[in-house]
Parts: structure tokens; C-alpha cells; sequence
């Protein structure tokens, strides 16, 4: 089932988007070379604390889990797609990095990722990124009401595949609100004029994932959690929480605006 909110429901869950956007600007603050995974983890935490917040992700268990996750964040570095579980990893120069935070205030969610390069970057990784970046901008220009939930996954799928990237089989956005997974699913493919019917009210996580390498396939490491590239090429994942309103999309989970000096 769908459940739709109203503006005041999406008010409430700015509030936790905004937990999760100061929780990454955090992290990404604080990333450099030998900074490890766990470090980052632990900046996010003590971001989402401050708030009175509570993490989405800490013992989060899903069905393809095999046991709770472990973290505050998602901390996938280079070839690793989405899932990486923060721990002893020390960051170099040139490591491409991917931070995925959730965080839930009076009962409502919010879910975003970022990827960026730490150091000096390899501009096959900003152009990855970019793409991801852009696939995700499109992405949210199309959820509107009365579009069609294909025409946002097509949006993803038609940048992704135009820059020679793969795309994770199953794996892309989601509903969200009073549980950090609600339907509909959001493929990161589709067709446009297909699927179910968008409708104001809705609020959807979306987040293109692409592989340099341009391949679809994915091993799962051991740890049942992190998502990996068959062929050691480097992946990015970027996503927003996005409220479908009449008046258009409204990321929920966008940075604070800066106030200028002397304002």
C-alpha cells in the first residue's frame, strides 16, 4: 500500500532530511586520506545525536540481510556499489567514496548519498559521479503528479546507458515516510509512459547507482552487505528523498541553503 502525506507530513520529514544533509556535508567535511571508514561513521553519528535524531540504518535488518547493519552510514569505496559497512579502511588519495545516511525524527524518514573523490580525482570518476549527479537531477524534474513511475526510471536508465555505465540488476529507490522503506519500488530503468501513475502526496527515495566498467552484474561480499562490481571498475551512487507535490518535486534531504555575510 501507498500512503500519501500531506504538506504538513512533509514538513516534518524536512526535518529529518535535514539530519541527513548536515550529516553528509559532515562526512565529506571530515573525509581526507587516512581517515578511516569507522571515523566517518562516528561523524555522522554524533550529526544525527546532536538532533535528537535516531539512525535509519543502525541494526537495520532487511530480508536479504543475514544479520543487522552495523552503521549510521553506508561507506562504499571504489569498486564497492552500495552497502559498505563503515569499519577499519583508512582512505587514500584518489579513493572514490560513496556515504549513504538515514536518519528519522518524531517517526519520519530521510535517505540520501553522495559520492566524491578524496584527494586528487581521476576524471573518469568526477565524469561517473556527474553522470550519477545528473541522472539524479532528471530523475526528480520527472516526478511530477500524473507522470508515470517509468518516466522517472527512465530518466536514470537513458543517462546512465548513454555514458557507457551498468546498472545494478534489482537494486534502486523506494518509497519512504513513517518507515525508511515504503512501496513503490523505483527502478533505475524503465520505459517511459509505463508503470504505476505518480500522485501528489507520495514521497520517493531516489538514487541512480552506475559502474564505470558497464556492466549490470554484482557480486555480495561475505558480510551479506556490500555490493560489489564483478570487474573492479569503480561505482557511484547518489539519492534524494523527494516529496511529488502540485506544485512540483521538493527534495526534502537538499542541503541547508548557506546565509550569506551580512544578511
Amino acid at each position: 500500500m501507498i500512503e500519501l502525506k500531506s504538506p504538513g507530513e512533509f514538513d516534518a520529514m524536512r526535518v529529518a532530511g535535514l539530519v541527513v544533509a548536515d550529516a553528509l556535508a559532515a562526512v565529506r567535511a571530515h573525509a581526507r586520506v587516512g581517515v578511516s571508514l569507522l571515523e566517518l561513521d562516528e561523524v555522522a553519528a554524533e550529526v544525527v545525536r546532536a538532533a535528537g535524531a535516531g539512525s535509519s540504518f543502525l541494526h537495520y535488518r532487511p530480508s536479504f540481510a543475514p544479520t543487522p547493519f552495523p552503521g549510521h552510514i553506508c561507506a562504499s569505496v571504489n569498486d564497492v556499489i552500495v552497502h559498505g559497512i563503515p569499519a577499519g579502511y583508512r582512505l587514500r588519495e584518489g579513493d572514490l567514496v560513496s556515504i549513504d545516511c538515514g536518519a528519522h525524527v518524531d517517526g519520519w524518514h530521510g535517505d540520501s548519498a553522495i559520492s566524491f573523490v578524496v584527494g586528487r580525482a581521476d576524471p573518469a570518476d568526477v565524469a561517473l559521479i556527474e553522470t550519477a549527479e545528473r541522472a539524479l537531477a532528471a530523475a526528480i524534474a520527472a516526478a511530477v503528479p500524473g507522470a508515470r513511475m517509468g518516466d522517472v526510471s527512465a530518466a536514470i536508465g537513458r543517462i546512465g546507458r548513454a555514458a557507457g555505465y551498468g546498472i545494478p540488476e534489482d537494486f534502486g529507490g523506494h518509497g519512504i515516510g513513517r518507515a525508511m522503506h515504503e512501496s513503490p519500488g523505483v527502478p533505475n530503468e524503465g520505459r517511459p509512459g509505463r508503470g504505476l501513475t505518480l500522485r501528489a502526496g507520495m514521497a520517493l527515495a531516489i538514487e541512480p547507482m552506475f559502474h564505470a566498467g558497464g556492466r549490470d552484474a554484482y557480486t555480495t561480499d561475505p558480510d551479506g552487505w556490500a555490493l560489489r562490481t564483478v570487474d573492479g571498475s569503480r561505482a557511484a551512487h547518489v539519492e534524494h528523498t523527494v516529496a511529488i507535490t502540485e506544485s512540483g518535486p521538493r527534495v526534502l534531504t537538499a542541503p541547508r541553503v548557506p546565509v550569506a555575510a551580512g544578511a
